[in-house]
């Protein structure tokens, strides 16, 4: 390369170097601006299996509210799917983020943080559970991994029972 080239790459891209790469995602750190876009990716509310639940009461004539809030004093539940009439709350649980027995692992990296914020994620779980029942309310827990038909046939049952076994 001539002296004249070299100049005007230096111009463009700037100076050659060959230092390492020190910066964050080098070493394979994220920044809180990659952690950001990553957390807010991850959805709240109508997430796939959620959806097909919704889509399978829908189709068979169920009519329902989604991710309702419920103002219970200092409780505060939203469940995924509800049925006010009948004060049925039906929370569709992912495996991760509600420690699944049969799917569920805490993560190595930060594993003291990871094991506080999933545990507590269970125990607000059983809290709100309290609350409602508590309240007059029927709650079902299903998890992400359940087929659709059984999760819909577990919400049946429950529906079916709260209008005393008349359809």
């Amino acid at each position: 390369m001539t002296s004249e080239t070299l100049a005007a790459t230096e111009k463009v891209a700037g100076p050659a170097t060959n230092a390492p790469d020190d910066s964050a995602e080098a070493k394979g750190y994220v920044t809180s601006a990659a952690r950001s876009r990553n957390m807010a990716a991850i959805r709240r509310s109508d997430t796939k299996p959620e959806v097909l639940v919704r889509s399978e009461l829908h189709r068979r004539g169920f009519r329902y509210r989604k991710d309702f809030l419920l103002e219970m004093g200092s409780v505060r539940p939203r469940p995924d799917i509800v049925f006010t009439r009948l004060k049925v709350a039906v929370f569709i649980d992912g495996c991760f983020w509600h420690l699944c027995p049969d799917h569920s692992k805490i993560p190595r990296n930060n594993t003291d943080y990871w094991e506080q914020k999933l545990l507590g994620n269970v125990a607000r779980d059983l809290k709100y559970d309290h609350a409602l029942s508590g309240a007059g309310w029927l709650v079902v827990r299903c998890w992400e991994h359940e087929a659709v038909d059984s999760v819909v046939g577990k919400i049946e049952s429950v529906l079916f029972a709260a209008v005393g076994g008349r359809r």
